[in-house]
């Protein structure tokens, strides 16, 4: 959902931020879903980190750069709390406000089965890996983001499915 305190999306620095730390990472979510061609507007980035000590501290390195709050439901403002990769360690899923936007650090995305979800392992196998703002990101497989939203089953992703599935069904060979 899109937030009018929010910072614009700056996804360049972000991801150079992330790139310059050396953080592991899949994208997921709205950006992935444009990075296949989705012509919906997103307004923040969301990644599956690697969630290894290492990677999450190196993420927690990148997100003190950006000057990362965590963004508290009900919360009239971001909340300033401790980020280390020990910390991050504690959350399945956060938002961060930074300077560049907003960031979703989630431990995996939704399944069909709805009791598991695809970790960083299971989602980097079947990712793509594209060149974006002079980095290499590793970009969800669509299946991935398309199964993700359907077991989500919330309306902006639901409204999201129809394109996703034409997407998905025009890159298909016949």
């Amino acid at each position: 959902m899109s937030d009018p305190n929010a910072p614009p999306l700056d996804s360049e620095s972000l991801v150079g931020l992330l790139d310059r730390r050396g953080v592991a990472y899949v994208l997921v979510g709205g950006l992935a879903a444009v990075a296949h061609g989705a012509t919906r507007a997103t307004f923040d980035i969301d990644i599956v980190p690697r969630w290894e000590t290492d990677n999450l501290d190196a993420l927690a390195g990148a997100l003190r750069v950006a000057n990362a709050r965590l963004r508290v439901p009900g919360a009239e403002s971001p909340v300033e709390v401790p980020l280390d990769g020990s910390t991050l360690s504690h959350y399945e899923v956060s938002t961060r406000r930074t300077d560049y936007g907003d960031i979703d650090v989630v431990v995996g995305t939704p399944t069909s089965t709805r009791s598991q979800l695809a970790s960083f392992d299971d989602l980097a196998a079947k990712a793509k890996a594209r060149s974006a703002f002079a980095v290499v990101i590793l970009i969800a497989d669509l299946n991935d983001i398309i199964e993700s939203k359907e077991a989500l089953d919330r309306e902006p992703d639901r409204a999201a499915l129809p394109e996703l599935r034409q997407l998905r069904d025009r890159s298909q060979p016949t």
